[in-house]
């Protein structure tokens, strides 16, 4: 739990990264995107239904941040050949880029929840330090298609059956490598500063897989023109 740090705040320089891309060819860094503000969201595997809903919606935004001219890049964690072959079948317009090791999501400092031994004396502290009856007590619809609010975990295999979408072994080994990794949003403008920061469930777990909606990621676009 000590070797998590806090994510980045407006004002700070974004990371040096280097990343795969899995919709346009070689790799993508942070060097290549100076000079063009861009949107980033960091997010969990392709396991995650509401994280491929998410990049989806990224993606039906995109042309408008780029009117603002924002460009639009989603990490997934995920290997780059599981992810060009989800993505040749569902293409988007936003940039694709993989992190099978979420390297980039703790340089950003997006958390992951980290669960205190059922002994311990420590007083949980969200989402670094949380309890399992914490977590286990939480309820979550976040996009209403749920017949009910559900666990977490349970909420995942009934959104993947909707969707027909089979977790095969690269999903099974990213979702135990990173069962608790949270996602982030952070817009950075073209001298690399951060200017704008959303963290999921940033208030409990009753939140997790509450993104930032279009109307807030444009206000935050529109936001770099003053």
């Amino acid at each position: 739990m000590g070797d998590q740090i806090r994510p980045l705040q407006p004002g700070e320089h974004a990371p040096a990264f280097a990343l795969p891309s899995a919709n346009q060819e070689g790799t993508v860094s942070l060097a290549s995107l100076h000079g063009h503000p861009f949107l980033i969201a960091f997010f969990r595997g392709l396991h995650c239904p509401f994280c491929r809903r998410q990049v989806g919606q990224l993606g039906g935004l995109q042309p408008a941040l780029r009117a603002a001219g924002v460009e639009t890049v989603a990490v997934i964690n995920t290997p780059v050949e599981r992810a060009r072959m989800y993505f040749g079948h569902r293409p988007t317009p936003a940039l694709l880029l993989c992190d099978q090791d979420c390297s980039t999501h703790r340089a950003f400092g997006v958390p992951r929840a980290e669960f205190l031994p059922e002994d311990s004396r420590e007083q949980p502290a969200w989402p670094y330090r949380a309890s399992m009856a914490q977590f286990e007590a939480a309820r979550i619809n976040p996009t209403g298609e749920l017949p009910e609010a559900l666990h977490p975990m349970a909420a995942n295999p009934v959104l993947n059956a909707q969707d027909g979408f089979e977790l095969n072994e690269t999903d099974q080994a990213i979702l135990a490598s990173h069962p608790t990794q949270l996602v982030g949003h952070f817009l950075i403008d073209a001298d690399g500063i951060v200017r704008w920061v959303q963290i999921e469930a940033r208030d409990g777990p009753n939140s997790l897989s509450i993104f930032p909606n279009a109307a807030e990621m444009l206000a935050a676009a529109g936001s770099l023109r003053h």
